[in-house]
């Protein structure tokens, strides 16, 4: 997606900007886990997304690590361990993800089940 910028070069439409961002099959529902569960491996976020490729994942994570919204911490162990947290400014971004989550049950065709996205989950 291309964010077109006015002739001061800002950009024109911040709804694009935050798409741009957040957007896309996977990312906000990374950026949802990790602000409502915590801390997770790559494994663990695998197991969550069913689905979602390998490389697809890898590069989702890169460009949220990238744009300031996760933080991954690799520790020197044997094996290797990565974990993936959301950082200050990610955590900037829950109150729209819960706005988006709340929108979503109203309107959408869910059964009376409790998602497996529950809104209820401490976001701090």
């Amino acid at each position: 997606m291309t964010v077109e910028k006015n002739e001061n070069g800002k950009l024109k439409c911040s709804i694009e900007y935050t798409l741009k961002k957040i957007g896309g099959k996977w990312k906000t529902v990374i950026l949802w886990h990790l602000g409502t569960d915590g801390v997770h491996r790559y494994n663990e976020l695998r197991r969550l997304l069913p689905g979602v490729a390998h490389k697809v994942l890898s590069q989702q994570l890169k460009e949220l690590e990238e744009d300031g919204f996760i933080i991954r911490t690799s520790y020197d162990t044997v094996p290797p361990k990565v974990e993936y947290s959301l950082s200050d400014f990610g955590r900037t971004v829950m109150p729209v993800l819960q706005a988006m989550h709340k929108w979503g049950r109203t309107h959408g065709p869910f059964s009376d089940e409790v998602s497996p996205v529950d809104i209820s989950r401490n976001i701090d």
